[in-house]
């Protein structure tokens, strides 16, 4: 009877051990987020052979930071919270952010036209494009990338002064590093500044970020992850004309966590810097499913992940896109869905975040795989947190 009774005692004590160690998981919003994480990406990756991950996610002002499998499939180095991915045009939004805190400064206005800072183009068509034009991708139909031939600053003049339009400014939304680039080019010129040591020394740590940067120094190489391409060719970026504008941004998982935080609630931030990320999210044109932004695109929330694959398209990418500007510009919306891809030959990235749910994510890849797969994680991991479903990523 006594170890009758034992086992019985033990037989509860183990199922209320369990009881409470399952509360306990259920309450623990590590362990939630990271279910959720873990469900969405873990098949990515394996499906899409990518080497390594970091994983931000921001939920009501506090990050969570989750890294998975290796930064170099060569040394088999584990990605660390550390570890160093290239965000391709995720860059870009940094290069708005600039855009807009010298217009806050006083050293631009987005309104003016491109010729005012750059002379050499008084007469031509591009000299006459607005600087916020540059900024939504609407000036009137500039090619994605340079011609491989644009080797310096000067023969990107010529280029320039020698461009055509296809459609009238603010008609049609050409998705281009050209345009951003410059736009970046001609901040940091109105600032009297290099733009990558304006970004280095100034953008990056106003906005609280302490590993981030355009040129990889040596001190840092250590935690830079080996980028591979879809065919699984070791790569990284090289440097061109506009590149650093355009896509050349290296950043950790807890850099990039902490400027979605900073888009979701800049009071932290010194007050121009709070007005200038504020300020990006300003709505120009509505562009098919999306509202374009400086940079950013937005979507009215609850989205559909429909609209958010649609928006974030190689259509949108790589075709002109008829666009109604919003008169007067949209002022900052809360309850919207805002989003950026970005991707170089062995990196893929997206950010997205929800003011008016306090929620945002961040995922880092060294390799280049479809948006679409990025896209329908992130939506999956954002909808279970903010309908407390957990993991479940129906």
């Amino acid at each position: 009877m006594k170890t009758r009774a034992n086992r019985f005692a033990f037989a509860v004590l183990f199922v209320l051990c369990a009881t409470n160690a399952f509360s306990y998981a259920a309450n623990d919003p590590q362990k939630k987020i990271q279910s959720a994480v873990d469900a969405n990406l873990r098949p990515v990756m394996a499906k899409y052979g990518i080497p390594g991950m970091a994983v931000g996610v921001t939920v009501a002002g506090k990050p969570y930071i989750f890294t998975y499998g290796v930064a170099s499939t060569a040394t088999r180095q584990p990605v660390t919270r550390d570890t160093l991915f290239e965000i391709g045009s995720v860059s870009k939004t940094f290069t708005a952010t600039l855009a807009t805190y010298a217009q806050i400064t006083g050293d631009l206005s987005l309104s003016d036209k491109t010729s005012k800072y750059l002379p050499a183009l008084q007469g031509s068509p591009f000299g006459n494009v607005s600087l916020f034009n540059l900024g939504t991708h609407t000036p009137g139909g500039l090619p994605l990338q340079l011609p491989d031939n644009i080797k310096n600053n000067d023969e990107l003049m010529h280029y320039l002064k020698d461009w055509r339009p296809a459609y009238p400014a603010g008609t049609h939304r050409t998705y281009s590093n050209i345009g951003i680039g410059t736009l970046g080019w001609i901040t940091a010129r109105s600032m009297g500044q290099d733009f990558s040591a304006v970004m280095e020394q100034r953008l990056f740590p106003g906005l609280g970020m302490k590993n981030s940067y355009i040129h990889v120094p040596k001190s840092a190489m250590a935690n830079y992850a080996q980028g591979y391409t879809r065919g699984n060719t070791p790569i990284r970026m090289d440097s061109a004309v506009l590149s650093a504008e355009a896509y050349g941004v290296k950043t950790t998982a807890p850099d990039m966590i902490r400027f979605v935080e900073d888009n979701i609630n800049s009071f932290g931030l010194e007050q121009k810097l709070q007005r200038a990320v504020a300020e990006t999210h300003t709505g120009y044109f509505q562009a098919g499913p999306m509202t374009q932004d400086l940079i950013w695109e937005q979507y009215p929330y609850p989205v559909t992940l429909e609209a958010l694959l649609e928006g974030n398209s190689a259509a949108m990418a790589f075709h002109a896109i008829p666009v109604t500007e919003m008169k007067p510009p949209e002022t900052p919306q809360e309850d919207v869905w805002i989003n950026k891809t970005g991707s170089t030959n062995g990196f893929g990235a997206y950010v997205a975040y929800v003011p008016e749910k306090r929620l945002g994510i961040v995922i880092l890849a060294n390799k280049n795989y479809p948006n679409d797969a990025r896209v329908t994680a992130a939506f999956n991991i954002l909808k279970a947190l903010a309908d407390g479903s957990g993991g479940d990523s129906n």
